[in-house]
C-alpha cells in the first residue's frame, strides 16, 4: 500500500524514519511547507538558495506518494550537471527507503545503466542528455511515471538542456505533480513543462542580505594576473576559496603555474573525466587543499563547504552568474569576502556598482601552510559491500588513529576516499599494509 493512504500517523513516523536516518532533529520551514503544499497534488515553484536543503525539501513529499510494491519509475529527477544528480541520489540512499534508485549521466557506464532497467527503479535521477537517450531508446515505461522534479530549472536551461528536457516531458503522459526548483527567481517558464496553477514557495529573500559580504580589488601589474593572483593567494594563505574563471583552458593555464610554485589546490570543470571532477570536490570538502580553480560549474547547485574568500580571476559577462558566484560565500549569517581580480586597466562592469576597497598584495610570496588533512584513497566501494562503518571500524583498530584523526569519508561505487590527519598519514598506511576489507586485500594509496 501507499505510504500515504495508511494515515496520518503512518506518513508522520515515515517521516521521523527518514529525519532519524539523516541524523537530523528536526525539519527546516520550507521542508515542513513543501510537505504541506505537495500533499495537496498541485504544481510546486520552489525558490531557495543552494545549501538551504531544497533536495530534502522536494524528496520527503514524493517519496511519501510512491508505491514501493511496483517495479516501476514513478518519479523522476532531472538536474543540470552530474555532481548535482550524485548529490541528490546520496540524499536519496541515506534516507534509507528501501527503494531503488538510478542514477543516470553521462560518463556513468551506459551498460549498468541498461542492466539497473531490467529492473527498473523507482526513483530516476539523471541529466536530461542521459535520460533523454534512455527515453529515446525506450528503455523503461512512461505509464506509471506520476511525479517530475526540474532541480536547478533554469541552470538547466542555460546550459542548453531545452531540447533534451521537452522530449523527455512529451512522452510523460502520467504526470501528477511537477516540481521545479531554483536558487533564483524565474521569470518565464517555457510551455513544454506543462506547469498549471503552480504554487510557488519562495525562501530566496533570507539569502539576498548582503550584510556580512565583504567587497575588495587588486590590481595586477600589466594584462596578466597570474602574479597577482599568486600573492593574492599567499596573502589569504590557508583558508577555504573559491577562483572562478570564464574558461576550462584558463584554469588549467593557472593550475600549472600553481603547480610550479608548489602550491596545493586543485580544478574542476567541465572538460575534465568525472572520476576526476569528483576527486576534486571530495578533497575540497574534506579539507585536503582549500583552493579550488572553477568554471561557473561550480557557482550553485553542488554541496560544498562555506566558502571564506570568492575570487573573481575573470568577472562574468552577466550579473546574474556574478550574484551566484557571490552566494558559496557569507551565506547563513557567516562573514564572506569577495576578491575582484583586476588586470592594470581593466574596468569594472557597469552591474558593479559597488565602491572596492583595494589591497596591496605585492609583499606576499610565503606559500600558506599546508592543510592539516591528506585524502586517502580505498580501492573499494559501495559495489564491493564496503560502507563507513567498515573503514571506521579498520582505521581505529588495525590503523590505531584517535577520532579526531579521522575526517570526512565518502564511499563510491567502487572506491572510498578518507580524510586523515596528514600527521599520520605514514604511519597509518604502514599499520593496514597487509590488512583485508570484506575478504579482500585492502588496496590504499595516498589520493592524487
Amino acid at each position: 500500500m501507499f505510504v500515504y493512504l495508511c494515515g496520518m500517523k503512518a506518513m508522520e513516523d515515515q517521516i521521523k524514519n527518514y529525519i532519524n536516518a539523516l541524523g537530523i532533529s528536526e525539519l527546516k520551514p520550507m521542508q515542513q511547507e513543501m510537505l504541506t503544499t505537495a500533499a495537496a497534488g498541485k504544481d510546486i515553484i520552489l525558490l531557495s538558495p543552494t545549501g538551504s536543503g531544497k533536495t530534502l525539501a522536494f524528496l520527503l513529499p514524493l517519496l511519501l506518494k510512491l508505491n514501493p510494491e511496483k517495479e516501476v519509475v514513478q518519479l523522476m529527477i532531472l538536474a543540470p550537471s552530474r555532481e548535482l544528480a550524485i548529490q541528490i541520489e546520496q540524499v536519496f540512499r541515506e534516507l534509507k527507503t528501501g527503494l531503488k534508485v538510478l542514477c543516470s549521466y553521462g560518463g556513468h557506464s551506459i551498460q549498468t545503466e541498461r542492466n539497473s532497467f531490467l529492473h527498473p527503479p523507482t526513483v530516476l535521477i539523471g541529466t536530461p542528455g542521459r535520460i533523454a537517450d534512455h527515453v529515446r531508446r525506450e528503455r523503461f515505461s512512461f505509464d506509471h511515471l506520476k511525479y517530475l522534479v526540474l532541480d536547478e530549472f533554469d541552470k538547466s536551461l542555460e546550459l542548453g538542456f531545452q531540447a533534451e528536457m521537452k522530449e523527455i516531458i512529451f512522452q510523460l503522459k502520467a504526470l501528477k505533480q511537477r516540481v521545479l526548483t531554483s536558487a533564483t527567481n524565474l521569470k518565464d517558464i517555457p510551455a513544454f513543462v506543462g506547469i498549471k496553477n503552480a504554487q510557488t514557495l519562495s525562501y530566496i529573500s533570507e539569502v539576498e542580505k548582503p550584510l556580512t559580504l565583504t567587497l575588495k580589488g587588486v590590481r595586477s601589474e600589466g594584462k596578466d594576473k597570474l602574479d597577482a593572483f599568486f600573492k593574492l593567494v599567499c596573502h589569504l594563505g590557508n583558508e577555504p576559496m573559491l577562483v572562478f574563471v570564464n574558461h576550462r583552458e584558463a584554469a588549467d593555464r593557472i593550475s600549472n603555474h600553481l603547480h610550479d610554485m608548489g602550491l596545493r589546490h586543485d580544478v574542476f570543470h567541465g572538460g575534465m573525466k568525472q572520476e576526476d571532477r569528483e576527486r576534486a570536490l571530495i578533497k575540497f570538502r574534506n579539507g585536503s587543499h582549500h583552493l579550488l580553480i572553477t568554471t561557473d560549474l561550480a557557482s550553485r547547485g553542488l554541496d560544498i563547504p562555506e566558502i571564506k574568500y570568492v575570487i573573481h580571476y575573470h568577472l562574468p559577462g552577466k550579473e546574474d552568474a556574478y550574484i551566484h558566484r557571490n552566494g558559496r560565500t557569507a551565506r547563513m549569517n557567516a562573514e564572506g569576502t569577495v576578491y575582484l581580480l583586476l588586470a592594470e586597466e581593466e574596468p569594472l562592469p557597469e552591474y558593479i556598482k559597488t565602491e572596492l576597497q583595494f589591497e596591496e598584495v605585492n609583499s606576499y610570496t610565503e606559500l600558506p601552510e599546508l592543510p592539516d588533512w591528506t585524502t586517502l584513497y580505498i580501492g573499494s566501494g559501495k559495489k564491493d559491500k564496503v560502507n563507513k562503518i567498515d573503514i571506521v571500524g579498520l582505521f581505529f583498530k588495525k590503523g590505531r588513529l584517535q577520532k579526531d584523526e579521522l575526517g570526512r569519508i565518502d564511499v563510491l561505487d567502487h572506491s572510498a576516499f578518507v580524510a586523515v590527519k596528514s600527521g599520520k598519514v605514514k604511519k597509518l598506511l604502514q599499520n593496514l599494509k597487509n590488512e583485508k576489507i570484506k575478504g579482500k586485500k585492502l588496496k590504499m594509496e595516498v589520493s592524487k
